[in-house]
């Protein structure tokens, strides 16, 4: 699991940040200030550290430069309000990975983390990807494995029985596309007399309580008001 280090004094930001990367399935540590963000840096060493220019006390820069001065090379990536070239240059001068300016995207900022955790090569097990052979596919902190018809998640088998498993897969083909009722008894259940629309929901309900984090509020298996039901990595 990657560990993120997030250096921000915005507690409503940080609270934000932290818990769409722990959604992703990373390990995350919140420092409210410069101080704090460099003993974390070097006590905890994370991989990936997200860094606010303006703090209280001891601003970003400072704390980049120290970082980088303390053979650190920990990729960082920079939040700030600032919009200035100059900034930015100096940013990438003292040693600074990426950088995104406020306000930002959420699904931006995900993007970006993935692709310097890549590119440092330090692990991206909770990234939101298929497998080249289509065997496999991992979202959150959830694996999924077709050939071998498992499931975990955050490293533990999850059991699921025959018609999730199948319902899962359905909705993962689909790649986004959203799945109506009817489609999905035809598939998974082969519109059997016993199955009713109601058999759907139950089983989705089901799948969200053994793979979401927040099954009352799920990030991957949603709700399509009056059509169905779509997969989102």
């Amino acid at each position: 699991m990657p560990r993120i280090l997030v250096i921000e004094d915005n507690a409503d930001l940080a609270y934000g940040l932290r818990n769409n990367l722990e959604i992703e399935g990373h390990e995350v540590r919140v420092a409210e200030d410069g101080e704090t963000g460099l003993k974390r840096a070097r006590g905890w060493s994370p991989d990936l550290i997200v860094l606010d220019l303006m703090l209280p006390d001891l601003d970003g820069f400072r704390v980049l430069e120290r970082l980088r001065k303390d053979g650190l090379d920990t990729p960082v990536l920079i939040l700030t309000a600032r919009d200035q070239e100059s900034d930015k240059v100096l940013g990438f001068r003292l040693g600074a990975d990426d950088y995104v300016t406020k306000p930002f995207g959420v699904m931006e900022l995900l993007a970006r983390v993935e692709a310097l955790l890549r590119r440092a090569g330090r692990g991206t097990g909770s990234a939101n990807v298929a497998s080249e052979d289509g065997t496999s596919v991992v979202f959150g902190s959830v694996t999924v494995d077709r050939r071998a018809r498992t499931v975990t998640k955050k490293g533990k088998d999850i059991a699921l029985t025959p018609k999730e498993f199948d319902l899962l897969v359905a909705l993962l083909d689909r790649r986004g596309a959203v799945a109506t009722r009817q489609e999905l008894l035809k598939e998974v259940w082969g519109h059997q007399a016993a199955v009713v629309s109601r058999t759907v929901d139950t089983h989705i309900s089901e799948l969200r309580h053994k793979l979401e984090d927040e099954p009352s509020d799920p990030v991957h298996i949603l709700t399509v008001q009056k059509a169905g039901y779509r997969f989102q990595l």
